[in-house]
C-alpha cells in the first residue's frame, strides 16, 4: 500500500485546506547519443480562440484533461502516472518548483510518458497575495527550474492555492513567458482524503466535454480512484488527453 505524502495545501478559493489513442512511450530525450544534449520540451503556447484565463476546452469534443498539481511523495505521482498510461491517458502536471529541487528525475518521468509539464510556483504559496515582485519571483523560480532540466519553461502556468489569478499574477506569467493561466471547472477535493469513491463521484459527476478536471499527486485516495475515474470516462466516450491536446 502506498503511502500518501502530504500536501502544504490544496488550491482552493481561499488557498485553506478545507480544503482512445495510447500515450506515446517516446521520449522526449533521445537516448540513441547519451552524450548527446536532451532535445527542449514542448515551450508554451498561445492559444487566440481561449480566454487569459482557460477554465475549460471546447464543449463540442468529447475530451477532457485531468490536470495534477505536483508536489509530494514521489511513489504516488509515479504510480499515477504508471495507471493513467496503462489506461492509455494523458495528463497534465503542474510541478512545484521546490518539489523538482528534490525530486529532479520526475520531470523527465512526466514528460517521457507523453504528459504535458507546467509550473505551479516554487513554493506553493498563496499568490493572489503577494506583491508583484515576490509573485514574479515564485513563478520565475519555477519557470528556471523547469528550463534547467527539460529546455523549457513548461508548457503551462497555474497559480497556487487559488483557481484564479489576479490581474497582477496573470500580467506576471505572461512576462515571465505564459500566454494563459490555466484554471479548472471540475475540483476533485482529493485533498481533503474523502476516500477514493468520494474522489470518483466528484469528479464524474462534474466532468463534461472540454473539461479541464483539477487532482493532486501526493494522496493515495487518488491513486486509487483513478482506474474508477479512467473507466467511467471510457464508458461515456469521454478521451483523456493533455491539455495542449485538449484545445488543439
Amino acid at each position: 500500500m502506498l503511502a500518501a505524502g502530504t500536501l502544504a495545501a490544496g488550491c482552493s478559493a481561499t488557498g485553506v485546506v478545507a480544503h482512445p489513442v495510447a500515450a506515446s512511450r517516446t521520449s522526449v530525450f533521445p537516448s540513441a547519443n547519451p552524450s548527446a544534449k536532451p532535445a527542449a520540451a514542448p515551450a508554451p503556447r498561445r492559444f487566440p480562440q481561449q480566454p487569459a484565463e482557460i477554465t475549460h476546452g471546447p464543449r463540442d469534443r468529447p475530451r477532457v484533461a485531468l490536470t495534477f498539481h505536483g508536489q509530494g511523495d514521489p511513489a504516488v505521482a509515479k504510480a499515477l502516472l504508471g495507471e493513467a498510461e496503462k489506461a492509455g491517458a494523458r495528463v497534465t502536471v503542474l510541478a512545484v518548483g521546490s518539489w523538482l529541487d528534490e525530486h529532479p528525475d520526475i520531470a523527465r518521468r512526466i514528460l517521457d510518458g507523453g504528459h504535458d509539464l507546467g509550473n505551479h510556483t516554487l513554493r506553493h504559496l498563496d499568490i493572489n497575495a503577494m506583491s508583484e515582485a515576490d509573485a514574479e519571483a515564485e513563478i520565475r523560480g519555477c519557470a528556471d527550474r523547469l528550463r534547467r532540466l527539460t529546455g523549457s519553461i513548461g508548457t503551462w502556468f497555474r497559480p497556487s492555492r487559488t483557481p484564479s489569478a489576479s490581474a497582477v499574477v496573470a500580467g506576471v506569467a505572461r512576462r515571465v513567458g505564459y500566454p494563459h493561466v490555466l484554471s479548472y471547472d471540475v475540483d476533485s477535493l482529493d485533498y481533503t482524503s474523502p476516500g477514493a469513491p468520494a474522489v470518483t463521484r466528484q469528479v464524474i459527476g462534474g466532468v463534461r466535454d472540454g473539461s479541464v478536471v483539477s487532482l493532486h499527486f501526493g494522496y493515495a485516495d487518488t491513486v486509487a480512484a483513478l482506474p474508477a475515474v479512467l473507466e467511467e470516462l471510457g464508458r461515456r466516450g469521454l478521451r483523456a488527453v493533455t491539455t495542449t491536446e485538449l484545445l488543439n
